[in-house]
């Protein structure tokens, strides 16, 4: 009798967490509503953003963000006295940068891996919008504390087959915290974006505080945008991100097997014969 009412109620407890374990659409569906709504989301084709860039945690950088869909973005900021570029067109899914500071005032298209980097920040909803016709997977992962605060776990696999960690505040359905691995200048590296402060403009809500930087790494090598004004469906032109005419573009990579196709023998081999 006793281990009936032992296995009765451990039967009735599993029930009940399954029950109340969220599923991938309902968390999704509480973070849309949280956000504004899809409809309010989808209403808005062009965005216009101004903040400014912390960087070092002391030198300040004004910036200005244009997007437009469904993947077109663009950012300029002044440091120095100069105004830097960095864009990604989506028409020809190429990035392309102007870095004055750096000695580069002419435009440059950027390597396959960092466009390949933008192309994700320039998707105007978020890699979390229409997952499923973007070619991504969704799974829950749980729960976990950031912060002290209860969050819904998100693994996210990209098109691409990347992965990205995405914590969901299980009370305001918001986005607080993003994890994932990247390949910068040939090296994988772990990256972490915490978003905060929470605002709402013109029936959106958006966070205005977004820190990002390698995970575990110190807090004065991180990059902080806060944002202080969203602009919706400004006027703009795709000239805006275009990649321009006169932009110098990286060399092709060296083809290895360019020698064996054309059945040209390494040098050695050369000496070899003649002996």
């Amino acid at each position: 009798m006793f281990r009936r009412l032992i296995l009765t109620a451990a039967l009735v407890g599993g029930i009940a967490a399954v029950a109340s374990a969220q599923t991938v659409d309902e968390i999704l569906a509480q973070h849309y509503k949280a956000m504004g709504g899809l409809d309010k989301i989808k209403a808005v084709k062009s965005m216009k953003m101004t903040g400014k860039m912390i960087m070092g945690g002391a030198m300040e950088a004004p910036f200005t963000v244009f997007r437009a869909r469904p993947n077109n973005q663009r950012v300029e900021f002044t440091f120095q006295g100069m105004t830097g570029v960095q864009a990604f067109d989506g028409a020809s899914n190429n990035a392309w940068a102007i870095m004055p500071f750096m000695g580069k005032k002419d435009p440059e298209v950027m390597p396959a891996e960092e466009s390949k980097m933008m192309s994700e920040e320039a998707d105007f909803d978020g890699i979390l919008v229409d997952w499923k016709a973007k070619g991504h997977k969704v799974e829950s992962l749980g729960k976990e504390q950031v912060e002290g605060a209860d969050c819904y776990k998100l693994k996210v696999t990209l098109k691409s087959g990347e992965a990205r960690v995405v914590f969901i505040d299980v009370e305001s359905g918001l986005e607080v915290k993003r994890e994932g691995k990247r390949t910068v200048r040939g090296q994988e590296i772990e990256f972490e974006s915490v978003s905060g402060d929470y605002k709402e403009f013109d029936g959106l809500v958006f966070a205005t505080v977004v820190e990002q930087g390698m995970k575990g790494g110190p807090a004065n090598a991180r990059q902080k945008m806060v944002m202080e004004k969203f602009e919706f469906n400004t006027a703009g032109t795709d000239t805006l991100y275009l990649v321009p005419k006169n932009a110098t573009r990286p060399p092709a990579p060296a083809d290895s097997t360019k020698k064996a196709e054309t059945g040209t023998k390494p040098e050695g081999e050369k000496k070899a014969d003649k002996k």
